[in-house]
């Protein structure tokens, strides 16, 4: 899938601190994926970019580097519910599913709802024609294993 936009853009103008903060993981994990770079350096890098001092820094930190470090086990769970070989993915929708799964594991205090819409605004920002589609569908599946009971009441 091709990208529309490049993950290395400057973040949207009239977003919110989180926002900003998931865009420049977006860009991390991008950088990470094609470049296999240390997570630090990346950071490092990410945080002198124009517009980082309007980003949230824990949420950036927190999801850059527990995506990063979680890569793995969250490849693992979201497995069976792509539908394709993660290698498959294009680097876009490869990084926005690790920052939503991250996000919907480890911040519980962020709604899934808000956790998934997010995903698809930055897949729809820097993705392909139709990859906040896939994106959605998959994070939606995902949030219904590990938030079961935020999920069951919100669909009854």
């Amino acid at each position: 899938m091709t990208t529309s936009k490049t993950p290395h853009a400057n973040p949207s103008k009239n977003r919110t601190p989180r926002h900003r903060a998931r865009e420049f993981a977006l860009q991390g994990l991008y950088q990470w994926l094609l470049h296999n770079e240390d997570a630090s350096a990346i950071e490092s890098n990410i945080r002198e970019a124009h517009g980082f001092d309007k980003a949230d820094n824990e949420h950036f930190h927190a999801l850059l580097n527990g995506s990063i470090r979680d890569a793995g086990a969250l490849r693992a769970d979201l497995a069976p519910l792509i539908d394709r070989k993660v290698t498959e993915l294009s680097p876009v929708e490869h990084a926005v599913l690790l920052i939503g799964a991250y996000e919907l594991q480890n911040h519980i205090e962020i709604p899934y709802r808000v956790v998934i819409n997010e995903a698809v605004e930055l897949t729809k920002s820097f993705g392909g024609i139709d990859g906040h589609k896939y994106v959605n569908g998959v994070l939606d599946k995902f949030a219904a294993k590990v938030r079961v009971a935020e999920v069951g009441a919100a669909r009854k």
